[in-house]
């Protein structure tokens, strides 16, 4: 089972995690921010993993450390659970639609933390959520992760179906990368011997 539980307590968060990769996309999540919340179940449910995530925050001052902080620990449940990376695909892609909005995700499973995001996400909130945490929930995932992370939105007016389709792509992309390849073996799939 390639699982991992992380607990992370600052002066501004405190965050109880547990990743399944190798779940059938149940989760339980209560971060505090609704949106979030949302985005985290649809994630789980597309990768088909096993999401369970309690936060308190500070969200009295505002969302941005409960979405940065939550994205820092999800990066490092991922990295726990992935270990040495042996026989894992190590690649993934989607091209997902949600309605009028197209997004592309990419990654590699490389070790070397990266985001590159092009979006251009219509308003500033969504309901009460400040869509720029989108882009600082992805970069903290990604550092923590060794992630190297690419989103692009090819389309959409939407805010919610454009976020929505990041999330949802984000989780098929991953689930990708993560399957074991039968052809591998328990090799690293790296020349180097290594994925740090």
């Amino acid at each position: 089972m390639r699982e991992a539980k992380i607990e992370r307590t600052t002066a501004e968060t405190q965050i109880a995690l547990r990743l399944n990769l190798d779940g059938m996309g149940q989760s339980r999540v209560n971060t505090g921010v609704g949106f979030l919340d949302h985005m985290l179940t649809l994630f789980a449910r597309h990768g088909r993993f096993d999401l369970e995530v309690t936060c308190h925050g500070d969200t009295q001052v505002d969302d941005h450390h409960t979405v940065e902080d939550v994205g820092i620990v999800m990066g490092e449940a991922l990295c726990e659970a992935l270990g040495e990376k042996r026989g894992i695909r190590r690649y993934g892609s989607m091209l997902l639609p949600m309605d009028e909005a197209l997004v592309l995700c990419a990654l590699d499973l490389s070790g070397r933390g990266l985001l590159r995001m092009q979006a251009q996400i219509p308003v500033e909130k969504i309901g009460t959520f400040d869509t720029q945490l989108v882009e600082e929930f992805f970069w903290a995932l990604a550092r923590r992760a060794g992630v190297t992370l690419h989103i692009r939105q090819m389309d959409g007016t939407n805010a919610h179906h454009i976020v929505e389709a990041m999330f949802k792509a984000f989780g098929r992309a991953l689930s990708e990368a993560v399957e074991r390849d039968a052809r591998l073996g328990d090799e690293i799939p790296s020349t180097k011997g290594v994925l740090t």
